[in-house]
């Protein structure tokens, strides 16, 4: 077990303007690891083909955000915890008016080795035990036969935005055990597991923008220098869009020109030819998405589109 009273924080990266920067921050001290998973944006999603094994192959640009993040602890052992007095203090009272759940939830696996505890203002409405984080922890158990851990998960990014929160907290947890428990995972090793929890969960451990194919598992580093935008996220209140029905109205073809392609042209050109397919068959079932996505233009941004499945939309605007 590593025992490391070396902090470490990764140099920030930048990837749009106005002093906007995309990190994740780890702190090892004793036996406890704390991290700050953010989101991700797509620029551009094709949905090509329907694959024998029920998914889609696809293509998007993955690209990282930390316009909202979420705080993950994982502690080994008897150490206790630097975020749960706080986690208790602000989200007290548990059942508050307006949470359509309870905003503080705990469980324990039934064979006691994992204790999780999930906070969100809007409330927790599921099993904490099938969390991705809770998953991650038993994915690596599997093989590694891990000590017993508490998680300490506060979400305040969006969920079910098309944001990847979920696959941000689960690669993050990956990262986070290998360095707790000297696991000496290698980037394939780590990739091939955030597979197994996720299609856009191999994103997660990167920060850069990476090509997506395949399930959106299979990454390719693609430089492009978005540092005279200025990213904003809009996530509409009280839409949340199923990935399932998303793609039930989607009739996979491949795009007339490669996404890469568009993406090499002059940004201008994104408006008209920069395409998510699922903005079609999303905004005819939620009309209310393409009024945002209007108010976007409106206030001057340079492209604006949905992320992901949605609900949540975003535009690029000069910095």
């Amino acid at each position: 077990m590593s025992k490391s009273l070396v902090s470490t924080i990764p140099p920030p990266r930048r990837w749009f303007g106005a002093g906007r920067v995309a990190k994740i921050r780890f702190f090892s001290e004793l036996c406890s690891m704390i991290c700050y998973p953010h989101v991700k944006i797509n620029l551009g999603l094709h949905v090509l083909r329907r694959r024998e094994d029920g998914f889609h192959d696809l293509e998007t640009l993955f690209v990282p955000s930390d316009q909202f993040h979420d705080t993950l602890e994982i502690i080994a052992g008897d150490d206790y915890s630097r975020t749960l007095k706080g986690l208790e203090e602000r989200y007290a009272p548990v059942t508050a008016t307006g949470a359509s759940a309870p905003r503080l939830v705990q469980a324990i696996s039934p064979e006691g080795k994992l204790m999780i505890t999930i906070a969100r203002a809007e409330g927790v409405d599921w099993d904490p035990l099938s969390d991705l984080t809770a998953r991650a922890y038993r994915l690596l158990d599997e093989t590694y036969h891990l000590p017993p851990v508490k998680i300490f998960l506060e979400k305040t990014s969006p969920v079910g935005a098309g944001l990847g929160g979920g696959s941000a907290d689960a690669a993050a947890a990956l990262k986070a055990l290998d360095a707790l428990f000297d696991l000496h995972l290698s980037p394939q090793a780590l990739s091939a597991y955030a597979a197994r929890l996720g299609s856009d969960c191999a994103f997660f451990l990167h920060e850069e923008p990476m090509m997506g194919s395949g399930r959106g598992e299979i990454l390719t580093p693609f430089p492009l220098d978005l540092s005279r935008f200025r990213l904003e996220i809009v996530v509409p209140e009280g839409v949340h869009v199923s990935t399932a029905d998303a793609y039930r109205g989607i009739v996979p073809k491949a795009p007339a020109k490669p996404l890469a392609a568009v993406l090499r042209q002059d940004p201008a050109s994104w408006q008209e030819e920069l395409v998510n397919d699922f903005e079609a068959t999303v905004f005819a079932k939620y009309p209310s998405l393409r009024q945002y996505k209007a108010g976007l233009y409106g206030r001057g941004a340079l492209y604006a589109a949905m992320s992901g499945s949605g609900s949540a939309l975003f535009g690029l605007f000069p910095a």
